[in-house]
């Protein structure tokens, strides 16, 4: 490896972010590319330095085209890869030659500027490269690293952020005032390179945007980005605006929101955007002291930290849980800036991503768990950066002119025309019972497959890890304590927000046994678990169906036994039938609250716990038959699969049974009895 050159004894840190750079795993890489992988994902593994697509960086390589012919070439970030888990399919291959010529061009539109890019690439099939691909081919270095370092930004975004900024970096920053990212900012850079670059340049910096580093090697380039952030860190810290004090002592154990109060905001919210979105909340300390901050207003009513985070969450917060106000203001808003934008604009819904609440902390929404969690996750930096540049002297974010042309640039535009329709149950929560196998797993899976976001109840799972950054939760649960459903279901509305689907699934199916040969503890466990528990969740989940954007469903999974029972399942059979029953009272209570209850009764689904190959094989034998015509007993000479219920399911919970409450539908191939 070449030995790292030193750097300016003034550009010597004192304390600074990790270094995570290692030799023997950089020895590893099979050439320039590879390096750049590696370097970008230790950068894209810090949060602190890049967040959720954020930063792009490049390589500048040589390569041989068709006719023999040797290429420069520039390798960048392509878009919608995150530099934290990128691989090499990541990095969209581009001719220099043409890049260099569109720098020359006296203007572009962005969108002609993404066209031009697509052709200039060396793989149709790549993804589309970085809207600062001509940047990154305008600096005269290798590599390149951009990040949206949150120390630099702090200290850009505080008051005299640009002479702060030019007291801690000197001569070694190209620093080039906030111009919007595109074409215009490429010409920007390339015009302030070339008038104040150095001798002692190691890096530009973006004010209210980001941070570059550049050298000849992967490893210098990222050393410096990390010389670089650390320089602000140390600069924060010597103007005591690197420790965040508390303004109270908060006890969260009394800081206990209810989950009607919850729902209520989430469903506010959909109603403000038109459509329903998922809501995470976080009520920690920081959070809960942000919220409480006398001077809030003022803080967080200034904007973004960076102008990309203006997709992920807005200008602004919402403050409280006045959304009729903050949807009359965001109009406001589009109405002022919009005649300015020389285009037709398509207002996006007026609902906030991000909510302060002194009671709540930090609410996030989105149409899908990742997306709340993104937005969390941005605004919890953001929070950090304010208080920061707070305390250097006062935060100042851009106008809201600039957020603006963020917000609705024609790139962004595009890109809702080009998204489509979403799933079905996007921004909407199922909970279902018994999840970790069969018919419960299955209507799991369904859901997540649809957009829905899933929270799944049982006694035990495989894993038992509960995946937030997805749209699963899988919450350990025995549905006959009262305790743990309570604690479940309020783990599901922090989660997401509320419930919009309810699928009873759990139960238990006892041992065939006659009427006189049943004993009074067999009987109780069985209505326990099949009865008792449904009605309290019935019961307990009922004012967050009532809330429900698009309103509530619940499916009963009830079973053939009810409408044809046999002998030997009597406290099944009764079980399940009084079920169907308080199915058949619910869907009457509850269709004035816009609530549909419907039943679905299966029968024989061989591929769930209960059918074991030694109970399937013994079953067969008692009717002379093999085991797979026993399995396609019925009328439609078929099999019924978990998967074939959880599809009934899913539709009944699906706009085309909007209007169909109170049914009880078969899933049994035909059974004569029933028939």
């Amino acid at each position: 490896m070449p030995a790292r050159r030193p750097l300016p004894r003034e550009l010597q840190p004192t304390t600074h972010v990790k270094n995570e750079w290692n030799n023997a795993h950089a020895a590893a890489c099979a050439d320039d590319l590879a390096l750049r992988v590696y370097s970008s994902r230790l950068l894209g593994s810090n949060p602190s330095l890049v967040l959720h697509g954020g930063g792009n960086t490049s390589v500048k390589m040589q390569s041989e085209n068709i006719f023999g012919e040797t290429e420069d070439i520039l390798h960048v970030k392509a878009s919608g890869w995150d530099l934290g888990t990128i691989q090499p399919a990541g990095f969209a291959p581009l001719r220099m030659a043409h890049l260099m010529r569109l720098a020359q061009l006296p203007e572009l539109s962005d969108t002609a500027m993404v066209r031009e890019l697509r052709a200039c690439l060396t793989n149709p099939a790549s993804p589309d490269p970085s809207v600062e691909a001509i940047l990154h081919a305008l600096l005269p270095h290798k590599f390149v690293d951009h990040t949206h370092a949150d120390a630099v930004i702090a200290v850009c975004n505080s008051t005299n952020g640009e002479e702060q900024i030019r007291k801690v970096y000197g001569n070694s920053l190209v620093i080039v005032p906030y111009v919007m990212p595109g074409f215009l900012l490429a010409k920007a850079c390339a015009l302030e390179f070339q008038k104040h670059a150095g001798a002692h340049t190691i890096g530009m910096l973006l004010m209210h945007h980001g941070i570059f580093s550049f050298a000849a090697t992967a490893e210098e380039s990222y050393n410096r980005m990390i010389t670089l952030v650390s320089l602000a860190e140390d600069h924060l810290k010597r103007n005591q605006a690197w420790v965040i004090p508390a303004t109270e002592t908060i006890e969260l154990s009394a800081v206990s929101p209810s989950r009607t109060d919850l729902a209520t905001l989430r469903s506010e919210v959909s109603a403000a955007a038109g459509f329903p979105l998922l809501m995470s909340t976080h009520t920690n300390p920081v959070s809960l002291n942000f919220a409480r901050r006398p001077d809030i207003a003022h803080l967080a009513g200034q904007g973004c930290a960076t102008p990309d985070h203006v997709i992920r969450t807005k200008r602004l917060p919402m403050l409280g849980r006045t959304v009729e106000q903050y949807a009359a203001t965001y109009k406001s808003y589009f109405a002022a800036h919009a005649p300015t934008a020389g285009a037709s604009l398509t207002m996006l819904d007026p609902a906030p991503r991000i909510v302060l609440d002194q009671q709540f902390g930090m609410c996030a929404l989105g149409r899908t768990a990742a997306d709340c969690n993104i937005a969390s996750e941005i605004y919890d930096h953001t929070i950090e950066i304010i208080l920061r540049a707070h305390a250097l002297g006062g935060w100042q974010a851009l106008p809201a002119a600039d957020l603006f042309a963020i917000e609705y640039w024609e790139l962004e535009q595009a890109k809702l025309l080009r998204a489509g329709l979403p799933k079905v149950f996007a921004g909407e929560v199922a909970l279902i019972t018994g999840s970790a196998s069969g018919i419960g797993l299955a209507c799991t899976n369904a859901m997540l497959a649809q957009g829905a976001a899933v929270a799944g109840l049982d006694r035990a799972f495989q894993t038992t890890e509960n995946n937030y950054k997805g749209s699963l939760l899988q919450l350990t649960c025995d549905v006959t304590d009262a305790a743990a459903i309570d604690a479940s279901l309020t783990e599901t509305v922090r989660a997401f927000g509320g419930v919009d689907m309810l699928i009873l699934n759990a139960g238990v199916f006892p041992a065939s046994r006659r009427i006189a040969e049943t004993p009074d503890s067999e009987w109780d466990a069985t209505m326990r678990i099949n009865l008792d528990a449904n009605l309290r969740l019935l019961r307990e989940v009922y004012p967050m169906l009532r809330l429900s954007p698009r309103g509530g469903r619940v499916v009963i999974v009830g079973s053939r036994n009810v409408p044809a029972p046999g002998p030997g399942a009597a406290a099944y059979s009764a079980s399940k039938a009084a079920l169907t029953q308080l199915a058949r009272v619910a869907a009457l209570e509850w269709g004035s609250d816009s609530i549909r209850v419907n039943t679905v009764h299966p029968d024989s689904v061989f591929d769930t716990g209960i059918w074991t190959d030694a109970v399937l094989t013994a079953r067969a034998a008692a009717y002379n038959l093999s085991v797979e015509d026993y399995k396609r007993r019925n009328v439609l000479r078929t099999e019924v699969h978990s998967t074939d219920v959880a599809a009934v399911v899913t539709a009944l919970c699906s706009p085309a049974f909007a209007k169909t409450t109170g049914a009880q539908i078969p899933i049994d191939g035909g059974n004569e009895r029933v028939i």
